[in-house]
């Protein structure tokens, strides 16, 4: 019998050393970064739970509806139509089932948990801090709503849906392509644009949709790391195929 000590390990090349240790390095940044949003986050939901609204969420609000742009207001109500009743949930079944007909069961699997996950969170926060929506008396309301408004739905859905859509875009189609460029910027405007229109619209003070970015931001971060980890176990390595093939 042969043993290992006849084949011994390689020493780490200098190059791997560095790699390990920019990885460390990046993972470090990471985790400090989250820690501070989810704090930031923290000390926003009790402040929102004490604060029916800010007088900065009035001056903010009342300085971007005082605009006076030809169709704002139309492409205002356009930018928040995908988050309104159903359609959340409509859209990422559809969507789902695209990456499932493509065969890219992990991508339908990590979709769906982040945008119902995404859902489930903010359900559950907005009935922990129950702050109210911003009342006609205070800013323009395009549509009142009896629900509450701490964080907002809008934006959670958005940042969960189209940022899970960014990120597999990114790390799936080839690089440097005009597919590829067209696919990132169709997933990163609605993100950007839907906290504006929420405010806009008078259906939610500008904290409610900063606390909503937070929060689904972590929530999708969470999601994504997930969703590496199912692509890496899901995924042979080219040593292991030639040995299936044999």
């Amino acid at each position: 019998m042969e043993t290992n000590d006849q084949f011994p390990a390689r020493p780490e090349t200098k190059r791997r050393k560095l790699l390990r240790r920019i990885a460390a390095q990046r993972l470090w940044r990471a985790e400090v970064r989250y820690v501070a949003a989810l704090l930031t986050f923290g000390m926003l939901a009790v402040l929102a739970r004490l604060n029916a609204y800010f007088w900065w969420d009035v001056a903010a609000a009342h300085a971007l509806q005082n605009l006076r742009l030809p169709g704002l207001s139309g492409f205002m109500r356009a930018v928040s139509v995908i988050g309104n009743d159903w359609t959340p949930i409509i859209l990422t079944s559809v969507t789902a089932t695209v990456f499932l007909l493509f065969r890219r069961r992990s991508e339908a699997a990590g979709l769906v948990f982040s945008a119902g996950g995404g859902a489930i969170i903010n359900g559950l926060l907005k009935l922990l801090i129950a702050r109210p929506r911003p009342s006609a008396d205070l800013v323009a309301v395009f549509r009142q709503r009896q629900s509450l408004s701490f964080p907002s739905g809008h934006v959670t859905f958005y940042v969960c849906f189209f940022g899970f859509l960014f990120f597999a875009a990114y790390a799936l189609l080839p690089k440097q392509t005009w597919q590829r460029r067209l696919a990132l910027a169709a997933a990163a405007l609605p993100v950007l644009l839907v906290g504006l229109s929420r405010v806009y619209l008078g259906e939610h003070w500008p904290s409610d949709t900063l606390g909503a970015y937070l929060s689904s931001g972590l929530w999708l971060g969470f999601s994504l790391h997930l969703y590496r980890r199912w692509k890496e176990r899901s995924t042979l390595h080219p040593e292991e195929e030639i040995m299936n093939a044999k």
